[in-house]
């Protein structure tokens, strides 16, 4: 049987404006061109456990307005249940994204700020594109509960301390008020640790790849890790698997667009 996740957090529609280089402060570039895709992290992450193998719903916002439809597709596409709110407007984020990967991103949250879940049995994954309100609400009746603590923003000890496994990268840690038991810390091109109270007890490198948008890669590596944990793997190979699928959606463009299958996952990791 497939594992099963409920994920709680954002949808947005992603407008991404690709340009030779970011610009200054204060400065405008010309010459970008631009795409739409559906994102959020909340959304991201459930479309990739669902692309890895598991069963998922989503509980998040859209607006009522031509937006919601795009920002949902990629959900459907997936086979993504949803459990949705309609209040204001839909989330939107707007992406910066050089020749290099580097990417800015703005995110207007509109209905991601404007709703409230109740508490989920089973697994649940959070992230913090949502009121902080909302994630402790989400957290009352897991019974295993992930936050991916990005973007980095206060939270409460207590979260902190109700969480059975922390995703964060080096500036979100640095936020946190509190140690988690399980810490999983991205390294970037380095790879990736898992902290133990503190005590390294696994690190994983990515394999090679060629950098394109780097939009996607921490919600890849989330729900492959989470993914992973739920199937039964030994944290070191779900800390390698996670590293896997970060380092493919990075190698593709757009968000939703560049996360990986379990097959494609399998496939680089085999190689």
């Amino acid at each position: 049987m497939p594992p099963e996740l409920t994920v709680v957090g954002s949808i947005n529609l992603d407008l991404v404006a690709r340009v030779e280089r970011l610009p200054r402060p204060g400065e405008t570039i010309s010459g970008a061109t631009l795409d739409r895709f559906p994102g959020g992290k909340g959304a991201n992450q459930a479309v990739a456990a669902a692309r890895l193998g598991a069963t998922v719903k989503l509980v998040g916002a859209v607006g009522d307005d031509p937006f919601a439809e795009e920002a949902l597709a990629g959900l459907r596409e997936a086979g993504v249940d949803t459990m949705l709110e309609v209040a204001g407007a839909t989330g939107i984020a707007l992406i910066l994204l050089d020749e290099r990967g580097e990417n800015h991103i703005v995110v207007v949250p509109g209905a991601n700020a404007e709703w409230a879940p109740a508490g989920f049995p089973g697994a649940v994954l959070c992230q913090l594109e949502i009121p902080v309100e909302n994630v402790e609400l989400a957290a009352n009746e897991a019974d295993f509960f992930c936050l991916n603590a990005a973007p980095a923003r206060p939270i409460p000890p207590s979260l902190v301390e109700r969480c059975d496994l922390v995703v964060v990268n080096r500036y979100e840690l640095e936020a946190l008020p509190a140690e988690p038991r399980l810490t999983a810390l991205t390294l970037g091109a380095e790879g990736a640790v898992l902290l133990e109270r503190g005590v390294e007890i696994a690190r994983a490198a990515p394999p090679a790849v060629e950098v394109v948008d780097g939009t996607a890669a921490g919600d890849a590596f989330t729900a492959a890790l989470v993914v992973s944990h739920l199937e039964g793997r030994e944290w070191d190979e779900a800390l390698r698997r996670a590293c896997a699928a970060g380092a493919l959606a990075a190698s593709r463009f757009g968000a939703q667009p560049s996360l990986p299958t379990a097959a494609e996952v399998d496939e680089i990791l085999a190689a």
